[in-house]
């Protein structure tokens, strides 16, 4: 057990030092610093990190998900959500999101940090972001709020 929280102390700290845009570049890096994992085992520490892909103006790369966002990292989601929406549909209580290759993570992430969405939960993919909402109107907000970020680009 001390040895993961060791690799995982390892891998926020490769993360906040420098951009890393895939799981191979990180694996990569903790070779460099003498751990040799496999894909497996690096795909559960970034789960159980929290780690979420994001868009930045350097490219993609990974970033901790699990603080809940202060003023700075609203106004820094609201940045970002514009770059990766790329569009808003729903029915009922479901909302169907998409976002450029890669953005789904980041954008569900976003949602579900939201004290005001009206959110029950989300499932992201790759590029798509389904969102469980609690109400019919809930579900209109959210999507009236993201169509207008998406409009942002």
């Amino acid at each position: 057990m001390a040895n993961k929280r060791e690799r995982q102390a390892t891998i926020l700290e490769l993360i906040a030092a420098q951009p890393v845009a895939s799981q191979e570049d990180l694996r990569a890096l903790l070779r460099q610093r003498g751990w040799s994992v496999t894909q497996s085992t690096l795909s559960r520490d970034i789960q159980e990190l929290r780690l979420a892909r994001v868009s930045t103006d350097e490219g993609t790369r990974y970033q901790r998900g699990d603080a809940g966002p202060s003023a700075r990292e609203r106004r820094t989601m609201d940045a970002f959500l514009p770059q990766l929406l790329t569009s808003v549909d729903g029915v009922r209580e479901f909302l169907v999101v998409k976002t450029e290759p890669g953005g789904a993570q980041a954008v569900g992430e976003a949602i579900d940090r939201d004290p005001n969405a009206g959110v029950l939960g989300t499932i992201a993919g790759d590029n798509t972001v389904l969102v469980i909402c609690r109400s019919t109107e809930a579900r209109e907000r959210l999507a009236r709020r993201l169509k207008t970020l998406a409009t942002t680009r």
